[in-house]
């Protein structure tokens, strides 16, 4: 007998949740509550003790639509922001402060957390933030283990097997560290920073500091903006190199810019605007690429030839040229300060990406549509719509998934090229080929870090989005053997 708790087993291999056994996922959840409550109750609490973060970032995107439309004050926008800031959260520098002062040389550090040296109370909230991102990673996995022992009918999807063989592929995994490390850093920039962007970026002159003046023998204060003259990394004249600190008492992990800017907040802002137009574009790019590979694979015909002229015809126009001419042709409207720019990118990057796509899934599409199931769900009269919606795409989302990551590192290098070339996104707000570009004249100097950490930076993170891809690949198309499998199949799309 079903004791509620644990799913029994029918005879034709499926799942039967008790009485619930081939209902809806509500009812089978309605029928063993426990797993999905405990599960909630795991979401509450890492919501729970970053609500404050939350709701920050509500109000941030609220207030850049609020002032892009021009429907909001500055005194709204200041006191929405104001207030989203008085909720405490776990992972914020007010909780685990890594910025104070010494009052001698030797004396202890105030104004930190627990009285610790500033890098090692910066290390600290380095190490919460990763650890909670680790939890809600363990939450997601323990979410699918439990959906899968408790609320799925099937014992066995092909999905598993996907999942294992992606568990063990070595270069997939590499990758996914790589690409996880990455977006934690862009989704909590405002906490890994060991300053904010507005006191270092923005703002400078509008916040100020204390520190000990060794010539007075005094605790002084002095603007950020005038610490940064005095903290600039400009060669073997004046630098504060990495894992260093300046002669106001700050610590900074990657050194800092000619400007004396810290470059970690610099670089983890920047991280949070390529992720963001990287994702949104390949979102909308790969969207729309498959909706055309359906459509096209399964009218054919003139349908197929319209798109094969259109796709070419993008791709025939050199991509870097393109950018640079819709960058200066929009410069100076509001499309081009709305969210600094990355609409603007965001929008011309998906319009230019989606040809590649919907060549590389072309091929796949094309078998699909020639696959019996598609000729019996015709015969049932089923409609055109829901046959390519429910019996095609989810055999090539798969294949998108793996070309949308791998070219996700080519947006990056495309925004990063951009703006070393004073293009892009707008100053100042931080973007990684901005750094290369300014410590272009130092890069043979004491002060090799500006340019070198945001290019290793770059490089790391295409790499590690490239082996994601080939590890979903190789976990999708076991046969592949590295790629021929699905290289094999987009070279089906190559003819109209």
């Amino acid at each position: 007998m079903h004791d509620g708790t644990s799913p029994t087993k029918s005879d034709d291999g499926r799942s039967a949740h008790g009485p619930a056994g081939g209902t809806s996922l509500v009812e089978r959840v309605a029928s063993t509550p426990t797993p999905a409550a405990l599960w909630a109750v795991g979401l509450l609490l890492l919501v729970g003790v970053e609500f404050g973060a939350v709701l920050q970032a509500g109000t941030a995107l609220l207030a850049g639509l609020g002032r892009a439309l021009s429907v909001l004050s500055p005194e709204t926008v200041e006191g929405l922001r104001t207030a989203a800031e008085s909720v405490p959260t776990l992972l914020s520098r007010e909780t685990v402060p890594n910025q104070g002062w010494r009052r001698g040389p030797d004396g202890p550090w105030r104004a930190t957390f627990a009285g610790l040296e500033p890098k090692v109370a910066w290390l600290v909230r380095v190490a919460l933030v990763y650890a909670y991102a680790f939890a809600f990673l363990a939450w997601l996995w323990l979410g699918y283990r439990r959906y899968r022992t408790h609320y799925r009918l099937a014992d066995w999807t092909p999905r598993d097997d996907v999942i294992d063989r992606l568990r063990g592929h070595r270069w997939g995994q590499f990758g996914f560290v790589v690409v996880f490390v990455f977006v934690v850093m862009a989704l909590f920039a405002p906490a890994l920073g060991p300053t904010t962007v507005d006191r270092n970026v923005l703002n400078p002159y509008d916040h100020e500091i204390r520190y000990y003046d060794a010539g007075t023998g005094e605790v002084d204060t002095i603007t950020v903006g005038n610490a940064n003259l005095q903290s600039g990394s400009e060669g073997a004249g004046q630098n504060v190199g990495p894992w260093t600190y300046d002669a106001y008492g700050r610590f900074h992990p990657f050194g800092t810019l000619p400007s004396g800017k810290d470059l970690f907040t610099f670089l983890a802002e920047g991280a949070r605007i390529s992720l963001s137009i990287g994702v949104a574009s390949m979102l909308v790019s790969g969207v729309f690429g498959l909706a055309m590979a359906t459509l096209t694979a399964y009218y054919k015909g003139l349908t197929d030839l319209l798109v094969v002229l259109t796709s070419d015809s993008i791709k025939s126009l050199p991509l870097l040229m393109v950018l640079i001419l819709v960058v200066v042709v929009f410069q100076g409207t509001w499309l081009a300060e709305f969210y600094d720019g990355a609409v603007l990118l965001t929008a011309v990057l998906a319009l230019v990406n989606w040809p590649y796509l919907w060549r590389a899934v072309r091929g796949p599409a094309l078998q699909v549509a020639e696959a019996t199931w598609i000729d019996a769900a015709r015969s049932f009269g089923q409609s055109p719509a829901v046959i390519m919606r429910k019996h095609m795409a989810p055999y090539v989302v798969g294949y998108m998934m793996v070309y949308t990551s791998m070219s996700l590192g080519g947006v990056i290098i495309a925004v990063a090229g951009l703006s070393f070339l004073g293009l892009g996104i707008t100053p100042p707000t931080p973007e990684w080929g901005r750094a290369v570009s300014v410590g272009q004249p130092y890069v043979a100097t004491a002060s090799w870090h500006i340019s070198l950490l945001p290019g290793i930076l770059i490089t790391l993170v295409v790499t590690g989005f490239n082996a994601l891809g080939d590890g979903i690949r190789d976990a999708i198309d076991p046969e592949s053997e590295g790629g021929s499998g699905v290289e094999g199949a987009a070279a089906g799309g190559g003819g109209a």
